[in-house]
């Protein structure tokens, strides 16, 4: 059975305690405006997955309650920074294996501002769930005093340098562009344009990693309403609909940790074995997709994504971001809400926000960002410890 993606809603990424609100009214804010989008009622919504990462058990239920209080079933979803992807796929599943005709995917999380740890305790990461994925950095690189997500990645950034000659400026541009994407979405948490001479410029977080190359911590939620083939034909929603083609997550495997490097430890293998396990289900391949989301945690995760995802071969993402190979009149269009880097990372809402840029592009709805002729968008949410999703939507002919 087939599974559409119907209606779409989140809030503006804002930074943490700009608005004095509560995670519940970020889910009634977006809920509401993705069945509002879909055109239905809560009362439709048979099951409900809600990612988050940093509040207590139920406050699934807590946060759905605000859309309705029907009884039915309310999932908590924690996988890092995957979550929202992982609330998508339950949904996705729930109406392809046919258990339910109509569900309700929602990710939201209310964070505190500063850096995001890595569960280490500061370099004694002995109890922590990514502690085989530090181990593997400590064992190389050391342990720093500085962000440990931003570390790890930041070692990653070295090690893809020293390999292939990718450059500082290479990894900038990759800021540059999801900032200058951001400019024209009013849900981003950012909306300035910054030169790649200015993301150089900002303050160091982990060489070669500046400010401008790292996500903030953000709160904010979104929300996706997935149904059935026959839902959307009982209730004429073909005009609204947008295919779940294909989707795969995948986890940690020996690749991960075998060679001791921090470009696998932080998840292209993951990435990868996802991509060719959703183009394989597929049957199309990365050069029938026109616009991509993903997880641009830091700069250097979007062309360790690229390589991953068959963009280009291993090596050559600098390049191929110099080239403007991913931004508005390239080949793909990546990023077009600004990412992780520039719209914002509230860690539950981020997988199902990529989504809800993807439907409103193949829709034709995305406005002053609306990439020309969108037919086929591809979403990427990855978490440490780990998960990698991959989701592949397309418009209906």
């Amino acid at each position: 059975m087939k599974a559409y993606v119907v209606g779409v809603g989140m809030t503006r990424f804002e930074k943490p305690e700009t608005r004095d609100w509560q995670y519940w009214d970020m889910v009634r804010e977006a809920g509401t405006a993705a069945l509002a989008d879909a055109g239905l009622s809560y009362e439709a919504v048979e099951q409900v997955p809600v990612g988050h990462c940093f509040q207590a058990s139920t406050a699934g239920q807590r946060a759905a309650y605000e859309l309705g209080l029907s009884g039915v079933p309310v999932y908590n979803v924690n996988n890092n920074c995957a979550t929202g992807a992982t609330a998508l796929m339950l949904a996705r599943q729930f109406v392809e294996g046919g258990a339910s005709d109509c569900v309700l995917a929602l990710g939201f999380e209310k964070m505190t501002r500063g850096a995001l740890g890595g569960g280490t305790g500061g370099g004694d990461f002995a109890g922590s769930p990514v502690a085989r994925h530090y181990g593997v950095m400590a064992a190389r690189h050391g342990f720093a005093r500085t962000p440990p997500t931003a570390q790890i990645f930041g070692n990653a950034a070295r090690e893809h340098m020293e390999k292939y000659g990718t450059t500082e400026a290479q990894l900038a541009a990759v800021g540059a562009k999801n900032h200058r994407h951001s400019a024209n979405n009013p849900y981003a948490q950012f909306q300035d344009v910054h030169s790649v001479d200015e993301v150089l410029a900002s303050r160091t977080v982990h060489a070669p990693l500046t400010k401008l190359q790292c996500s903030p911590t953000s709160d904010g939620a979104a929300a996706a309403v997935v149904v059935s083939e026959r839902f959307v034909e009982r209730h004429a929603l073909g005009g609204r609909a947008v295919e779940i083609v294909a989707q795969a997550m995948t986890t940690d495997t020996e690749e991960s940790f075998a060679s001791g490097s921090c470009v696998d430890a932080v998840g292209q293998p993951m990435s990868r074995a996802a991509a060719r396990q959703v183009h394989d289900r597929a049957g199309l391949g990365i050069e029938d997709v026109d616009v991509v989301e993903l997880h641009d945690c830091f700069s250097v995760n979007e062309l360790l994504t690229y390589e991953a995802l068959g963009m280009c071969a291993p090596g050559e993402s600098g390049k191929l971001v110099e080239s403007g190979a991913t931004t508005y009149g390239g080949r793909w269009v990546v990023n077009p809400s600004g990412g992780l880097i520039s719209k914002g990372h509230p860690l539950g809402a981020t997988g199902i926000a990529q989504v809800a840029e993807l439907v409103w592009q193949l829709r034709g709805e995305a406005e002053a960002r609306q990439v020309p002729g969108a037919r086929v968008g591809l979403a990427h949410n990855i978490g440490l410890g780990g998960a990698a999703v991959v989701t592949l939507l397309r418009r209906p002919a």
